[in-house]
């Protein structure tokens, strides 16, 4: 797939004139909600790639320039959040493209905590679905703004005002829309900007393959075409109803404008990009630990949300994910590790797309650095140049299932630890260890089934040590916030203790009964949920 250099940005300009220029953002959505082709369908328009290799569905997801792992190429699913910098007009556009499955909510909460604002993608189709408000619970806790998106209008689906009522009635955030589709769901034949105050009627170019050929409609809203009519009618309803777009109720929330597209043939792409790059919020200055806020201009800091191994098989490398908050980056710049209070050389600095990669030279705020060699990061790290930043840290997600990993060749066993420990690294799934069970048999924690999945697969292929899985009873973890203090036994009714390797113990039941019999039998032992 031909791709083209994004020149990196120059030092002359101001930190604040850059970190306005930036619009850093999530996809967010159900699985095959369409959120893989939809950022793809960006970097066609953006010019970031010439061609989509998405133009028939699943069968050809292989082209997905956000899609690099192989189980990703091979189930047609985004498994691994991906980050591509695009650029519109003068604005600079951070697209960082979310898991599409479920079972990887941890990752995606990871993401949601180094954006500006979200894009919800909603299936025109199906509405509203359970993954799809399970993130906008965390988007708004994040006090994220939220631009809603109704994909696959190419396809049969439900009426445009029904979902409009969807949306305010799930979010209970006022729905505005900024395009309007000329024809119902199946029948996309145009539609209203009513951002610009056009009609464009809507022509696919090699099925999708390039951006679609854009025709402005003679007469514009007075066209006196009956399905035009109707849709024209349609749009002036509901922005009677609902009132047009406020700056201010988008920024907290109250607010979301909506958008219609169909990703997979490139309509409503380019009038969603002039929303993005217009109505986006730019960086601003981020809370820190502490309670204060980083200002943009300030020394530069940021912190990790991502890392990630394998993307290059012949290197073998380990690429963090540094989300910058302030400050200019430079490559080769020394910063401080706030974690360890020891410095990090940032001699290879990466701008990663898909398996492709260009160095980067100066970033700023809003923008995302593929930090290489990084093996002695974490995710929730923070890096500063100057002055001492700590950055909150990124909550784990509470797992769900659990099973015993060991090695099925005893004779590899140093591969099969330095695996687990890559993956506990990443964050692909959380790694519990006990004394009971010793470092041959450690416990892998997980949101769903499918990170274990990935977890052996990549232990087999990528890691030359094949690990049997051993699935345990167990159903709910919680913190054990004070057992230093008290002597429990490692195991109990209906659950064990186990050891997570930033210091917490944790306790495992097989349900919440097992939970409330453990409370009355160790009264003094204070117990929390995961995440809070």
């Amino acid at each position: 797939m031909s791709m083209t250099v994004i020149t990196p940005a120059l030092p002359g300009p101001s930190v604040l004139e850059e970190a306005r220029r930036r619009r850093t953002f999530a996809v967010i959505s159900h699985p095959d909600a369409g959120k893989s082709t939809l950022t793809e369908a960006l970097a066609l328009y953006a010019r970031v790639i010439k061609d989509a290799g998405v133009t028939h569905g699943k069968s050809s997801r292989h082209g997905t320039v956000s899609d690099w792992m192989g189980l990703e190429q091979e189930r047609g699913i985004s498994i691994s959040s991906a980050a591509l910098q695009l650029n519109h007009g003068d604005a600079v556009l951070n697209v960082v493209d979310t898991p599409g499955h479920a079972d990887f909510s941890e990752d995606t909460y990871r993401v949601l905590a180094a954006v500006d604002f979200a894009v919800m993608l909603i299936d025109a189709a199906k509405g509203f679905e359970p993954q799809t408000l399970k993130l906008l619970d965390v988007c708004r806790r994040r006090g994220l703004p939220i631009i809603t998106v109704i994909n696959k209008w190419d396809r049969p689906g439900l009426e445009a005002l029904n979902l409009i009522d969807g949306i305010a009635e799930q979010t209970g955030m006022n729905p505005v829309p900024l395009t309007w589709p000329a024809g119902r769901a199946g029948e996309f034949a145009g539609l209203f900007d009513l951002y610009r105050g056009e009609a464009v009627q809507l022509e696919a170019v090699r099925g999708g393959a390039l951006p679609s050929l854009e025709t402005t409609v003679a007469g514009g809203p007075a066209t006196r075409d009956a399905q035009w009519q109707a849709a024209l009618e349609e749009a002036e309803l509901v922005t009677a109803a609902n009132g047009k777009f406020d700056p201010a109720a988008f920024q907290v929330a109250r607010q979301t404008p909506v958008l219609f597209t169909a990703a997979a043939k490139n309509f409503g792409v380019r009038q969603l990009l002039d929303v993005l790059t217009e109505l986006g919020p730019a960086p601003s200055a981020r809370r820190t630990a502490e309670g204060g806020h980083q200002p943009v201009d300030a020394g530069f800091s940021g912190f990790v949300f991502k890392v990630q191994a394998g993307q290059d098989a012949a290197h073998r490398d380990h690429i963090a994910f540094l989300r910058v908050c302030s400050g200019v980056f430079e490559r080769g710049m020394v910063l401080t590790n706030a974690r360890l209070g020891r410095p990090f050389a940032t001699k290879y600095a990466h701008r990663v797309i898909g398996r492709s990669r260009e160095v980067v030279d100066y970033a700023w705020p809003g923008d995302i650095v593929g930090l290489v060699n990084a093996a002695r990061l974490r995710v929730g790290d923070s890096l500063y140049a100057t002055e001492t930043v700590r950055f909150p840290e990124i909550p784990h997600f509470a797992p769900e299932l659990f099973t015993v990993a060991r090695a099925a060749d005893p004779g590899r066993y140093k591969q099969f630890r330095r695996g687990i420990a890559q993956l506990e690294h990443e964050g692909v799934v959380q790694v519990l260890r006990s004394d009971r069970r010793g470092e041959q048999a450690p416990v892998l924690a997980a949101v769903g089934a499918l990170q274990f999945e990935v977890a052996q697969h990549r232990m087999a292929g990528e890691f030359h040590a094949p690990a049997t899985f051993e699935p345990l009873p167990y159903t709910l973890a919680m913190h054990l916030n004070n057992a230093g203090e008290t002597r429990l036994p490692e195991t109990f009714r209906g659950g064990e203790i186990m050891h997570r390797s930033d210091g917490e113990t944790l306790a495992l039941f097989t349900d919440r009964y097992k939970l409330e019999h453990f409370r009355e039998d160790n009264p003094g032992v204070e117990i929390s949920a995961i995440g809070t």
